[in-house]
């Protein structure tokens, strides 16, 4: 994928490491400075009393342990604030076209955990969008999940998980996601899972329609790259994921959609670039 001459976007809110710096650890505090103090009046070392109370916190968190994070991970979020620019411009020229103004969404990069408008999520749960606060929330250690746990590898694999939960937040201005919401509160949980399993085909369809006009105004595929992006549709399909973690299928249970369904609507996307081709809800 051609990226590193693309714009960043100003929309990255970035967090990572941000729960592990300057901070205090409990039981800290005022009372130990005292103490601190007291033991220095005392000609006692006080950092015996710091160690001792959890105060200095001796994990290897140094420039060396920056340094090694920047060098990989750094790159990605630099990669991911391209795509997230890329698709600020699509979105945009969309939006102007159906006579609407489109709103930006901020991107959260984190470390471990995060606390968003609709809760507390840890980076176990994968990338994810709060309607909430109009914010993508990403960990990218999940790029490491993606490409050794899933098989799915490639910088455009990586892109289309940022597409997919941009494709979230234009449902959200378009408002289909407090449609799906109203809806899932009146049926069944199986039928509420349909729902959900359309709202997510959906997205990823939006994916596909970013793709198709990224690749047209700037020719950013090189070869092989719809493939990975395929392959990624594919290696994250709830019937994939549920025989590999539990050895059997529950469709009834399917949220997200199977690998033939997510294929084949990011593939609708990216070939039509219509987003009115992109109504899963109506779809068989």
């Amino acid at each position: 994928m051609r990226w590193q001459l693309g714009r960043r976007s100003q929309n990255v809110e970035d967090r990572r490491g941000s729960s592990s710096r300057g901070t205090v650890a409990v039981g800290g505090g005022v009372g130990v400075l005292i103490m601190a103090v007291v033991a220095m009046l005392l000609g006692v070392d006080p950092r015996i009393v710091l160690e001792q109370t959890g105060s200095i916190n001796n994990a290897p968190y140094s420039d060396t342990t920056v340094s090694r994070r920047s060098a990989e991970e750094d790159q990605l979020a630099d990669f991911v604030s391209v795509v997230l620019a890329d698709t600020e411009d699509t979105w945009n020229s969309l939006f102007q076209q159906m006579g609407r103004d489109y709103r930006e969404p901020t991107l959260v990069l984190f470390s471990d955990a995060v606390q968003s408008a609709c809760g507390y999520a840890q980076a176990a749960s994968g990338p994810f969008y709060c309607p909430r606060d109009q914010k993508l929330y990403i960990d990218l250690s999940f790029y490491q999940d993606l490409k050794y746990r899933h098989n799915a590898p490639g910088d455009f694999a990586q892109a289309y998980v940022i597409a997919h939960e941009v494709g979230h937040h234009v449902q959200t201005l378009l408002g289909i996601s407090d449609q799906v919401r109203s809806l899932q509160r009146q049926v069944s949980q199986t039928q509420a899972n349909q729902l959900s399993v359309r709202q997510e085909l959906q997205a990823d369809c939006f994916a596909g329609v970013w793709a198709h006009h990224a690749q047209k105004t700037r020719q950013i595929l090189e070869q092989g790259d719809i493939e990975e992006a395929l392959n990624a549709a594919s290696s994250i399909g709830d019937d994939r994921l549920q025989r590999q973690a539990q050895g059997y299928v529950v469709p009834e249970s399917f949220t997200h959609g199977s690998s033939a369904q997510r294929v084949r609507w990011f593939t609708t996307g990216i070939k039509t670039g219509d987003i009115d081709q992109c109504n899963t809800f109506a779809a068989n």
